[in-house]
């Protein structure tokens, strides 16, 4: 099993490098790439399981994009036939059609049916608790845009409480077969031991999440802080 972390030189905003650590702790047979910038993928020539990136300043994602662009084709396969991708914060954003920022368009990789719009004079901050296949979701938002999915666009999780993609969106995040896009911070892997479990299951893992009952006790705890009405999410 090989996982990728795209860019940790610029991709590792709100500590969500943590998330590549996380798998690192919980998968110790595991192979860990990190690719730099200026380095080929390992996507691009043999098979990844899982390929992850972070959060990342508006300057750097224009950085990435200009890497990954060559791969496009190469990404859009992978997607399409199964490949595990989590990316995190903003870094999905680079699979839309444009980031629209201060009303000019810059197109991305065009393999997702959603834009993103950029807004710097407005960071959105707030809590998010949301459902995913009858799983509870909890985790942090810290983030200058807003996404806007198109007819062919599917969520990561129902939001119950919190910011979805937008505002009026009543989702958060965007998937495709086994890739997941997230503005959710946290980091999310370390927050929810059992969406996390049952990523290890579908990468054919027999692992649990490391520290997995010292986790549980901390999702459970926050559960309950999140599901309080008296508390005020954003």
């Amino acid at each position: 099993m090989v996982i990728e972390y795209l860019f940790p030189e610029i991709a590792n905003l709100f500590g969500d490098s943590a998330n590549f650590k996380y798998l690192k702790q919980s998968l110790p047979n595991a192979e860990f790439v990190e690719t730099g910038l200026n380095d080929t993928p390992a996507f691009a020539s043999r098979e990844v399981s899982l390929i992850y990136m972070g959060p990342m300043s508006e300057r750097h994602q224009i950085l990435a994009l200009d890497r990954l662009m060559p791969y496009r084709d190469k990404l859009a396969e992978l997607i399409e036939n199964g490949t595990h991708f989590l990316m995190t914060g903003n870094s999905f954003e680079l699979f839309g059609h444009y980031i629209e920022n201060d009303g000019v368009k810059s197109g991305c990789l065009d393999i997702l049916d959603f834009h993103s719009v950029t807004d710097t004079a407005n960071r959105y901050n707030g809590f998010f608790l949301g459902e995913r296949d009858g799983v509870k979701i909890t985790a942090f938002n810290s983030r200058f845009s807003h996404s806007y999915p198109g007819s062919d666009c599917a969520g990561f999780a129902k939001v119950l409480r919190g910011c979805g993609l937008n505002k009026d969106c009543s989702f958060e995040g965007i998937t495709k077969n086994n890739f997941v896009g997230t503005y959710l911070l946290g980091p999310i892997l370390v927050l929810n031991p059992l969406y996390t479990a049952a990523l290890l299951e579908d990468l054919g893992a027999n692992e649990k999440p490391a520290f997995f009952e010292a986790s549980m006790d901390a999702y459970k705890r926050r559960l309950e802080e999140f599901e309080d009405s008296e508390r005020k999410l954003d």
